[in-house]
């Protein structure tokens, strides 16, 4: 089933992207989902724009993560959203950025799948494309990098981790969830030998009014941090393309949100 084709469904899942946080980076067919929902149950990090498309009558039900600090694990998660949907609910699982992008959409398609429930995924705006586009910093040029990685910041098991090649000449490393291990970061990619004085860029709340942009040093990303008080959402971005775009939130990000219905 597709909402596109019949917004008003039931005992349908919808894992929808919410993008990095402005409203107006919503899909059409996210928005329509939204209006649609029976139930959503969000992630903490859904912009206040976004929720607040949310229709009057729908169930909110949030299961906010954050380090060290799971509002519900992932496996109750998964069956939530089956429970419901065979309640005869239609469900939209609200996301930040995109589903299948750090954000274990697979995790819980499968979950539906495995229960028979009839699921769908509607992409989103990655964080990384959304902070790319608001800081008018290409992740990629032909001048500067023809390769693009995203990792996982999150330092569990990260010294066993290879992360030999993703970043250096020609390349660029995106690093989400990073903010907190962030020194240990630059350790374990100088480690694997990144020089030092490799650019890095920290964005910070990408597409919103209060936006931050931070520029240093490889050997200077776990100070910058500090110094600046940074907090998630944030990603970190390292390579030469890391010295381009602006600092400054443009105009047009400024705006109230568009129209997206």
């Amino acid at each position: 089933m597709n909402v596109t084709e019949n917004p008003v469904a039931s005992g349908h899942v919808v894992l929808v992207g919410a993008g990095p946080g402005a409203a107006d980076l919503l899909t059409l067919r996210a928005a329509r989902a939204i209006a649609a929902a029976d139930v959503i149950v969000h992630d903490g990090l859904v912009g206040a724009d976004v929720m607040a498309m949310v229709p009057a009558g729908a169930r909110l039900v949030s299961v906010a993560k954050r380090r060290d600090r799971h509002t519900m694990q992932q496996a109750d998660i998964g069956a939530l959203l089956v429970a419901e949907a065979q309640a005869g609910h239609f469900v939209v699982r609200l996301k930040g950025g995109d589903p299948f992008i750090f954000g274990r959409g697979g995790e819980e398609v499968e979950a539906c799948n495995v229960a028979g429930v009839s699921v769908e995924v509607i992409p989103g705006v990655s964080s990384a494309l959304g902070a790319a586009a608001a800081a008018q910093m290409p992740l990629t040029h032909r001048d500067h990098a023809s390769i693009v990685s995203f990792v996982a910041g999150e330092c569990r098991g990260l010294a066993e981790q290879n992360w030999v090649g993703l970043a250096g000449k020609g390349r660029t490393l995106v690093i989400y969830m990073g903010v907190t291990g962030s020194e240990r970061i630059a350790e374990k990619l100088m480690g694997d030998g990144l020089a030092p004085d490799t650019p890095i860029a920290i964005v910070e709340r990408a597409t919103l009014p209060d936006m931050r942009v931070l520029r240093s040093l490889l050997a200077d990303l776990g100070g910058t941090v500090a110094r600046e008080a940074v907090k998630s959402p944030a990603l970190i971005v390292v390579g030469d393309v890391a010295t381009l775009g602006t600092d400054t939130v443009t105009e047009i990000a400024k705006a109230q949100p568009c129209p997206v219905s």
